[in-house]
């Protein structure tokens, strides 16, 4: 037993953190596996007061004329949304399986 500022700790237990250190995170079940990135069907940006909404993929312009409004404002192909609804429409995005950044 080796005491440090009164706490007593083994020598198997000092050994064994040390072990842990040299693992990589691919051998160490303490870190999460490592997802493949995906790519993003929208870009979200913050513009101020305002968000923009651009769609990247045609999943993402397929959602955006099916859920919004026909007279909503564009700038390009950029969907311009209020800050007080950017949230709504960014989770109704997320609850259908698009992917925002």
């Amino acid at each position: 037993m080796l005491t440090n500022r009164g706490v007593r700790v083994s020598i198997s237990t000092v050994v064994a953190s040390r072990q842990m250190r040299r693992q990589t995170a691919k051998e160490n079940t303490l870190h999460s596996p490592q997802q493949e990135p995906v790519s993003p069907d929208v870009l979200v940006n913050n513009v101020g007061t305002l968000y923009t909404f651009c769609p990247l993929t045609l999943r993402a312009k397929e959602w955006i004329d099916e859920h919004v409004q026909d007279d909503a404002q564009l700038f390009g192909h950029a969907l311009i949304v209020e800050h007080r609804c950017a949230w709504g429409l960014a989770q109704g995005m997320k609850d259908d399986g698009l992917v925002l950044a």
